[in-house]
């Protein structure tokens, strides 16, 4: 049902059994998948996505344009996947020409109150931000990572799958996959423990990961030589793959903890 009261473009492309609350505004060229659910007072601008089975709160604000002094007007766009939820006063910004004009969001993603995605950020599926969760532009976040209230994400680092981000974290470089990271600057304190287990990671892999983390972190080799040494003597499962992967595609160095402790 789209009330009354909402504004909605003539080009906009709107699902099946979308519902639409009042003094929401629909810009040209936004396409909304079937049986989402919009509420009042939302913003969504021009050359947005967003798929089916979402739930978008009051007050949200996706696809203006991005808060970069470089951008010039250009076509950019913002996609958002299917059953995400984005709670109330989130912002969401286009992405840029120069930045790839692309600002994604992966399917189930949950963003909490005053969660901020800046321009030509890219997250993966079944991401959590808190509360006011910040990212500066060209962020990427992997698969199920956690992203904690407060937190401020520094533009081009990455976070990795699986990984937990504590709140209120400053995070200039990049945080590797399977780990906890926490503190202003963040700094590691070993694997996600508990959230592998509820993804249902196996002991083996969970041993295999362990094993890569001291190695890489806690015996003060360099980062090269860790690697090395990694591919010698853990075993070859596709998440030490994942995790060495991300390692060596580091551009802005990678989040370290302190020597000798988890």
């Amino acid at each position: 049902m789209i009330h009354e009261q909402a504004v909605v473009h003539k080009n906009a492309e709107i699902g099946a059994n979308v519902s639409i609350g009042p003094f929401t505004v629909i810009g040209n060229n936004v396409k909304i998948g079937d049986n989402t659910v919009i509420g009042s007072m939302v913003t969504i601008d021009e050359f947005t996505t967003i798929g089916a089975d979402c739930r978008i709160f009051h007050h949200a604000a996706i696809g203006a344009t991005p808060q970069s002094v470089k951008f010039a007007g250009e076509e950019s766009h913002v996609v958002i996947g299917d059953r995400c939820l984005v709670r109330e006063f989130v912002t969401i910004h286009r992405g840029t020409g120069f930045g790839g004009g692309l600002t994604k969001l992966g399917d189930d993603n949950f963003l909490m109150a005053y969660t901020h995605i800046a321009h030509d950020c890219i997250t993966g599926k079944g991401v959590l931000f808190s509360n006011a969760a910040t990212l500066a532009g060209h962020v990427e976040i992997g698969d199920y990572a956690s992203i904690g209230g407060l937190v401020a994400i520094h533009q081009f680092t990455r976070v990795g799958d699986y990984a937990f981000v504590g709140g209120k974290s400053a995070v200039p470089k990049d945080i590797p996959p399977y780990v906890l990271a926490a503190g202003d600057r963040a700094r590691l304190h070993g694997l996600n423990k508990v959230g592998l287990k509820r993804h249902g990671f196996t002991p083996e892999v969970l041993d295999a990961l362990k094993k890569a983390y001291r190695i890489i972190f806690r015996i003060g080799l360099t980062m090269n030589e860790a690697i090395e040494r990694v591919k010698a003597e853990v075993p070859d499962l596709p998440e030490v793959q994942t995790f060495l992967q991300f390692l060596e595609s580091s551009k802005r160095g990678v989040t370290r903890g302190k020597p000798g402790r988890d």
